[in-house]
């Protein structure tokens, strides 16, 4: 049990350490990408730099080896990407250091733990996923409502949305065709999707049978 938590470095590296370093990175940076889809909306650009950071890590601490000024150097050159890059979420910053860890790891020779660790993470984080978000995350769309200018809007659909809504926001309002009409936009959680038809057909009946879309839920955010 105790080799897995040896170094395969050992006190010189050798070409068949690398090797291993690199194939274990690559491998394990393959399951941090495919982990980072599960129940959640990514890029393809996220993805392919989350296969890859384990092993550009791993390569970076190969060529330190131990040398002070040249850790400080990609400690300086790390904080420079800060400003190179769009904010992230919570998940994807999560995933992008442990990347970074498990380069850190098989860079230092330690494969095993590099294995054991990620492995860990990602059926935790996946359970989190789980028993936090469950479908709901899925199910969430966006409602857009057209309605007279006439129709006060702030209490007219509140029975139809607790009769088929789990919860219901109203996140934007805007006048069209000239301050004619109101479209008002909602972030929705139907009770059951098979019964959308009938919510929109209500709700049709009090709008005077003007434009609705329910679709998706949209997110605004720049690509990281």
């Amino acid at each position: 049990m105790h080799i897995i938590f040896e170094s395969v470095i050992g006190n010189q590296m050798t070409a068949s350490a690398f090797f291993i370093c690199t194939a274990v990175s690559l491998i394990l940076g393959a399951l941090i990408a495919l982990s980072h889809c599960f129940r959640n909306r990514t890029t393809p650009s996220l993805l392919i730099a989350l296969a890859l950071i384990p092993v550009i890590s791993q390569t970076i601490i190969h060529m330190v080896n131990g040398s002070i000024g040249a850790g400080i150097a990609v400690a300086g050159a790390f904080s420079l990407i800060r400003f190179r890059s769009v904010p992230g979420t919570a998940r994807e910053i999560c995933s992008i250091f442990l990347a970074i860890t498990v380069g850190i790891c098989t860079g230092m020779g330690y494969v095993g733990i590099a294995c054991i660790m990620c492995l860990i993470i990602l059926l935790a984080g996946m359970l989190y996923t789980i028993l936090l978000t469950g479908k709901s995350t899925f199910a969430e769309k966006t409602l857009k409502i057209t309605i007279p200018e006439n129709l006060d809007y702030e209490e007219v659909f509140d029975d139809l949305f607790q009769k088929y809504t789990i919860r219901s926001e109203l996140t934007r309002v805007k006048t069209v065709h000239m301050g004619s009409l109101f479209q008002l936009e909602y972030k929705i959680l139907l009770r059951d999707n098979a019964a959308q038809k009938s919510f929109i057909d209500e709700i049709r009946c009090r709008n005077g049978n003007l434009e609705i879309v329910c679709s998706r839920a949209e997110y605004s955010r720049e690509e990281l």
